[in-house]
């Protein structure tokens, strides 16, 4: 990680270029080579920053991380403001228009390296959503929430995989297939007895 602040953009400018040309040509096309130009950077300075490919899909997963828990962070703290339809839909729109505004996405989430999410970071926003499905129904416990959680996220990750193979017509079907399958499933687990 560069120390000065210069370095530290020069670097997200060779992210961003890096997210430009993987979502152009996709991870296996991408070159180290193509990434220096679209950043206007030598060959050299790229490899100064990414020793290679995925170096650099790490850091752009890890921004792509960092950006989604802030995303989540802020759609759970207007949670207890939303009806169990209203959260879910909420819940698959942030996922969907994230993946779209970031052409690259899917193809860095599908490149074959061994990088996984710190475990705590998981975990931490499990809770968070754990209690805010506590707001909707009190009687959960924490494990019942918890458990909530996990599938609700689980639900919301399967539609990935889905979403980065279909065209524009079938990514909205899916969508509305898995906000009702969202929906359903919370409004059935949250309903107030």
């Amino acid at each position: 990680m560069p120390q000065q602040q210069r370095g530290a953009l020069r670097m997200q400018t060779m992210l961003a270029a890096a997210a430009e040309v993987i979502g152009e040509a996709g991870y296996d096309a991408a070159t180290m080579t193509a990434i220096a130009a679209r950043s206007a950077s030598s060959i050299g300075a790229v490899y100064q920053y990414f020793p290679n490919k995925d170096a650099i899909v790490r850091a752009l997963r890890a921004q792509y991380g960092d950006e989604m828990e802030r995303l989540w962070d802020g759609l759970i703290a207007e949670a207890d403001q939303l009806s169990v339809l209203e959260l879910s839909e909420r819940i698959i729109d942030l996922m969907v228009d994230f993946a779209t505004e970031r052409p690259a996405y899917f193809a860095v989430l599908n490149a074959s390296l061994n990088y996984r999410r710190d475990a705590d970071a998981r975990h931490r926003l499990r809770e968070r959503f754990g209690r805010a499905f506590q707001q909707k129904q009190p009687a959960l416990s924490d494990e019942q929430a918890l458990r909530l959680a996990n599938v609700a996220l689980q639900v919301v990750k399967s539609l990935n995989p889905l979403l980065s193979q279909a065209d524009v017509a079938e990514r909205a079907q899916l969508v509305a297939e898995f906000k009702l399958a969202l929906s359903g499933y919370l409004s059935s687990r949250l309903a107030i007895a």
